[in-house]
């Protein structure tokens, strides 16, 4: 069985669930425990809490009533080419 099939019981999208409290430290140590040892052997939750940590801090970044700046064509681009790949990797294209 391979780390990521062994997630002690929790699937990723339970762990999805979780990520939030785990920022904030809102969970209990050994729930955060239990998620850490999730992560360590499933690469897209990791992917995931990246994702969600740099979404976060992003938003800490916004001030109140500021418009954001458009997106550049290269990030366009890479944001197309991401939901490409999330889609393929579903079956879904």
């Amino acid at each position: 069985m391979s780390g990521h099939e062994a997630h002690q019981g929790h699937d990723c999208a339970g762990i999805f669930a979780e990520l939030s409290g785990y920022l904030d430290g809102e969970l209990t140590p050994e729930a955060g425990r239990e998620l850490e040892e999730h992560l360590c052997g499933c690469p897209p939750c990791v992917e995931f809490l990246q994702s969600l940590r740099l979404t976060v801090d992003l938003c800490h970044e916004l001030q109140p009533g500021a418009e954001p700046r458009p997106l550049t064509a290269e990030a366009r681009g890479r944001l197309l080419d991401a939901c490409k790949k999330m889609l393929e990797s579903r079956g879904a294209v």
